[in-house]
């Protein structure tokens, strides 16, 4: 068994224009001071990282590592969270959706895409020249519009939706392939991959590629009402990175798991800082540790009624009582015999 790494924070909740927000070096000493010994970065960010240089030079990723170390942390991963999301957009949402894209390329939806797919492949490149095992995006979504079947859906719509996201994501997981690093969906709502069916079918349609792999985040499978830790047995052997975050799911005779238009505050189902909400982390910690999960556990901070900062820095304690050091020998073994395969043969009744 291995011992799971942390704790870690995503830095996409918090970075903004003030310090200590406004800069990698300052991010880094602010999670450190917190607790924090790792940090998830959004790529899409400049203010914390250039995507392309990282993509192109490997002495930029070397300085990017000096640096964060210098503060006792170090990058676990990148993110393309907003990228990802742009490789499959349905038309009813490319307006709302071209705020992730540059200025240019708003209300060009193919050229968008186009973007999209070279910063993923970026990405890539740059993991590879920080020596990164995984990276984190989104799946984007085609058939989410499509979700409840009413009216009824058009024979094939949902087979020919996972066919075209499966043709465009092949060509970014062979790049991921070639750079090392293993491309982890995160299971979300509002994308195609948003419980373990979906992605199931998504592994089809991409062949079973060695590198399509999960980030494992419960809270949104509490908030469809989705066993989080059934889901750690099906899918432990795809499961590469960890958000841990919190949630809550009220049962009400108003709403149900579509929230009914509700602000997030009102919504049966919300998202809740470490502790404040109803996932048993202990189990999780447990069955990851069982499974031989190594990566990080990264804190993804979301929560409708706490401060970021009092989140950030419970946060970071809540982890680190959670990590269980996994044992290096069995509890019984101060009166375990030493192996004698003669006696085994003899118990057995097999001479």
């Amino acid at each position: 068994m291995k011992t799971i790494k942390g704790p870690a924070i995503f830095l996409a909740q918090f970075a903004g224009d003030t310090p200590p927000f406004d800069s990698l070096p300052h991010m880094a000493s602010w999670a450190s001071a917190h607790g924090y010994i790792g940090i998830q970065v959004p790529s899409w960010d400049a203010r914390l990282i250039d995507l392309r240089l990282a993509a192109e030079s490997s002495t930029y990723c070397d300085e990017i590592k000096g640096l964060t170390s210098e503060h006792g942390v170090e990058i676990t991963e990148l993110s393309t969270h907003l990228q990802g999301q742009l490789v499959a957009v349905h038309p009813a949402y490319d307006e709302l959706f071209d705020g992730f894209a540059p200025q240019h390329l708003r209300g060009k939806p193919s050229a968008r895409q186009a973007w999209a797919v070279e910063q993923l492949c970026l990405a890539a490149r740059a993991s590879r020249h920080l020596k990164l095992s995984a990276h984190v995006t989104f799946s984007g979504a085609f058939a989410w519009p499509y979700l409840y079947p009413w009216p009824q859906r058009l024979p094939r719509l949902i087979d020919d939706a996972f066919e075209e996201l499966g043709r465009r994501w092949k060509p970014i997981l062979d790049e991921f392939d070639g750079a090392g690093v293993d491309l982890c969906y995160e299971i979300h709502p509002g994308e195609d991959l948003h419980d373990g069916v979906t992605f199931e079918r998504f592994l089809e349609e991409t062949y079973h590629h060695r590198r399509a792999r999960i980030l494992y985040d419960p809270s949104h499978f509490v908030l469809q009402q989705l066993d989080y830790l059934q889901f750690i047995d099906l899918y432990h052997d795809f499961i590469r990175m960890f958000h841990v975050k919190d949630a809550e799911y009220r049962p009400s005779g108003r709403a149900g798991v579509y929230g009914g238009y509700l602000p997030w505050v009102d919504r049966p189902g919300r998202f809740r800082s470490l502790g404040d909400g109803q996932i048993d982390f202990k189990a999780i910690f447990s069955k990851l540790a069982a499974y031989d999960f190594s990566g990080w556990a990264v804190v993804e901070w979301e929560c409708a009624l706490k401060h970021p900062e009092d989140g950030a820095r419970e946060g970071a304690r809540f982890v680190r009582e959670h990590i269980i050091r996994v044992t290096e020998r069995a509890f019984d073994d101060f009166a375990g015999p030493q192996a004698n395969p003669s006696q085994n043969r003899r118990i057995l009744g097999m001479s």
